[in-house]
């Protein structure tokens, strides 16, 4: 006998949960580069494009087919009779899209910390092991009758089961990628690679938070009831309440440690926070929310800290602390502040060592499932982008999307200086055909104090801009003025690939202008170095004007010619 309320909890429950993709997506997207852009936002779709069907095939027979031990069973298509496991008064097909959208987000969470710098055939791979066989095994343990729940494991929306599996991957995924290019300085210290839209990381947290009250308020799978009904408005209340206190702790935790309130950290600490309540929000009381919610924030920056700072693993959005540490916390202190069975209850340490049992044999399944899935695609076709396609990013590279703001031209990227010329550079000898010609040294202009002033105009790809600025301040450059132009060469532009099926032509190129002025330093030293960082050998490495300076003037203080060129450093 179905029942029309529990059926619409379920299906309004799937229909959150699947929002939380987007959620997803505007947080990655916001965080990283615009470069990459178009490719978060497309592995973001595939992640759920792919695990759909690859559930229905493989995943859902896997979780929930039997009651053995480790596997439920192989059931292709969901052909088999579940009426066992079914929720009371829900059918087959609402609980099948309930649990793929669970499925889709373990797999998703992957892809924040990998961004940048994945190969996107290597991703769609890998989110298919997850969605077939990694997150299924693990979750027939939990929620499928396996070893775990037979034990008594307490997971009730998935801190554990969703999150800690995803963090866990996302943590080896990042850890075998290496760090993006120029994450760390030459002492191993690391860099802030700035996301590139903190208001689309915003709305991503938001989101997710609406979202989150189907994820945890609808594993009730059920709302008929009087006790149902307490439970569920209990569960809405303590997930809003980790999330608010974690937001808070770690807000006031980075403003006592930074001297200022870290707009990003707190952003994040809010999931951290709905990541740890997951595991009890329906088993603790409001007090112990609070109190998760608590270890959730301070936790979150010292994990953040940790894996970047002495782990050097390049998390671009924070993914392993906030789903992978504050998943595995936030289960482990169920065993604590579970009213029932929690040891601050008087219940003794049984229920939280099967606790941490759970959670440990989790994170060694998906640790070693997807390290070898991982060295697999390393080994064959590939896990990391080349240095170049890297470089120039993933939208252009990886889907001929020449931008993901059409219109905008692309904030520049953040690389050393000492990089490598990308792969694709050429002497000079099979660059494209130039014609050189000998130098004309134009006469000099002398300042009135009688030292001569040139000005250097670098036109270079955005792309390069940050390893120029570098190399210029090593010579000991000590100002100069960079804005964004649109441009174009003899080639009047080039074909950029294809949007929808249609050719892009761009005429008039995004690049960057950079105008210094020099006194001290040989002209060439800058000429050269700067043919130095932008050489490629292929059409748009730039060009260099050389104008004299008659004068300069310094406003603030009324000095002119050298005078005027001359820091007064305090």
């Amino acid at each position: 006998m179905y029942s029309a309320v529990n059926t619409i909890w379920v299906l309004l429950g799937a229909a959150l949960v699947f929002l939380m993709q987007a959620g997803f997506a505007m947080c990655e997207a916001g965080f990283t580069r615009a470069k990459n852009t178009g490719n978060i936002l497309m592995k973001n779709l595939m992640d759920f494009c792919i695990g759909t069907p690859t559930y229905w095939i493989l995943g859902f027979g896997l979780m929930f087919a039997g009651s053995g031990a480790i596997i439920g069973g192989f059931d292709p298509f969901v052909r088999g009779d579940y009426a066992a496991i079914l929720p009371e008064g829900v059918p087959l097909f609402a609980y099948l899209i309930f649990q793929t959208v669970f499925c889709a987000t373990s797999a998703t969470i992957v892809s924040g910390s990998m961004a940048e710098r994945t190969k996107f055939i290597s991703y769609c791979i890998y989110s298919f092991c997850i969605s077939a066989f990694i997150y299924p095994i693990s979750g027939h343990w939990i929620w499928g009758g396996g070893w775990l729940a037979q034990m008594g494991f307490h997971d009730f929306a998935g801190s554990t089961a969703v999150h800690m599996v995803g963090g866990v991957c996302a943590c080896i995924g990042a850890a075998i990628l290496g760090p993006r290019i120029g994450k760390y300085d030459k002492d191993g210290k690391p860099r802030a690679i700035l996301g590139h839209n903190l208001s689309l990381g915003a709305l991503g947290v938001f989101i997710l938070w609406f979202c989150w009250f189907g994820f945890n308020g609808a594993s009730t799978v059920s709302m008929t009831g009087d006790d149902t009904m307490v439970s569920a408005g209990l569960i809405f209340v303590n997930t809003n309440m980790a999330a608010a206190v974690a937001s808070c702790v770690t807000m006031i935790y980075t403003w006592l440690r930074y001297k200022k309130p870290d707009v990003g950290m707190t952003l994040n600490a809010a999931l951290a926070g709905l990541v740890a309540i997951t595991a009890g929000c329906d088993a603790v009381s409001v007090t112990g929310a609070a109190v998760i919610g608590i270890a959730a924030g301070l936790l979150l920056p010292i994990s953040v800290n940790f894996f970047d700072s002495v782990l050097k693993i390049d998390d671009p959005v924070g993914a392993i602390s906030v789903h992978g540490v504050c998943g595995a916390m936030g289960t482990i202190l169920t065993g604590l502040f579970s009213t029932s069975e929690g040891l601050f209850y008087g219940f003794g340490p049984h229920f939280l060592l099967i606790q941490c049992l759970g959670v440990l044999s989790t994170a060694v399944w998906a640790a070693v499932m997807i390290t070898i899935v991982f060295l697999i695609l390393k080994h064959t076709i590939g896990l990391r982008v080349s240095s170049e396609e890297e470089l120039k990013g993933l939208d252009i590279t990886e889907h001929s999307l020449p931008s993901a703001y059409g219109g905008f031209a692309f904030v520049y990227d953040d690389t050393p200086a000492d990089l490598a010329v990308p792969a694709g550079g050429v002497p000079v000898q099979e660059a494209v055909p130039v014609e050189l010609v000998t130098p004309v040294e134009a006469p000099a202009a002398v300042s009135s104090d009688g030292v001569k002033m040139t000005k250097i105009e670098i036109l270079c790809k955005m792309e390069r801009f940050d390893a120029l600025k570098r190399a210029m301040f090593d010579i000991g450059i000590t100002g100069m003025t960079a804005i964004n132009v649109m441009g174009c060469g003899e080639q009047r532009g080039k074909t950029e690939g294809y949007f929808r099926g249609a050719r892009v032509e761009a005429t008039m190129l995004p690049s960057i202008q950079v105008s210094i002025v020099v006194c001290k330093l040989p002209v060439s030293l800058v000429v050269n170095t700067a043919k130095k960082v932008l050489y490629t050998g292929h059409y748009g490495d730039g060009k260099i004007f050389v104008y004299n300076v008659e004068n300069v003037i310094k406003v603030r203080t009324g000095e002119q010619g050298y005078d005027a060129l001359q820091d007064d450093v305090i």
